[in-house]
């Protein structure tokens, strides 16, 4: 295959990335080999149903985290963990694959139970999608409790300029849907070497299941 038949292939993955968000729908997304290497699950949070939950627990196998941009995390007072943890594990917080980890608070809403039951995060998410919409940080409190069973995930204030991680990735494919600055993510794992799923693995699963696979490095090209 030529390198203009390669580009082609890319563009179209990621017009179709784009428009089957905008449908609701989820995308794979595959950061990058010299990155963390790995295949998300990635969802318009505003679309995530108990259904959608069962999937990336039973398909995906990683963490259901819910990406927030900078401008609403700023909005919402959301810290970084990493900043606001008075734990000496907090201390020389070195990654192999970044400069820093997006993650924040995690949550409930307050209309859930336990909050860790696919109908009880479903209804998180969604709500944290109608937030993203209009920040409010008194009406956040009065919706949310901490700690819960949502990961949020607060994303760099230039975002993919400043970090080319799931959590970029994942919003600049919702604003690029013209959707909230809200998206789920979570990491595909292989059952039986339990790693991170390949990209080769990754891209059949999204051929069987009739969804759009798409590489970082493509979105990458098209948004930063």
């Amino acid at each position: 295959m030529s390198r203009s038949e390669d580009a082609a292939i890319d563009a179209d993955s990621v017009a179709d990335a784009v428009a089957a968000f905008a449908r609701g729908e989820p995308v794979l997304v595959h950061d990058a080999a010299d990155r963390e290497g790995e295949t998300d699950l990635v969802y318009p949070a505003g679309a995530v149903t108990p259904e959608a939950v069962a999937r990336m627990r039973n398909d995906a196998g990683g963490l259901v985290c819910v990406a927030l941009s900078d401008r609403v995390a700023e909005a919402l007072e959301l810290p970084f963990m990493q900043d606001v943890l008075d734990h000496p594990t907090a201390a020389d917080h070195d990654l192999a694959y970044d400069e820093r980890s997006s993650f924040s608070l995690t949550v409930n809403h307050r209309d859930t139970f336990t909050g860790i039951t696919d109908d009880d995060r479903s209804l998180t998410i969604r709500e944290l999608a109608a937030v993203a919409t209009d920040p409010d940080p008194e009406a956040f409190s009065e919706a949310f409790r901490s700690p819960g069973h949502v990961h949020l995930l607060r994303a760099a204030p230039d975002g993919l300029a400043d970090r080319e991680g799931h959590t970029e990735l994942a919003l600049a494919l919702a604003a690029a849907a013209d959707l909230p600055e809200a998206a789920v993510v979570c990491e595909m794992l292989d059952d039986e070497t339990g790693a991170a799923l390949p990209p080769a693995a990754a891209r059949a699963y999204a051929e069987r299941e009739g969804l759009v696979y798409v590489e970082g490095a493509s979105l990458l090209e098209r948004f930063d």
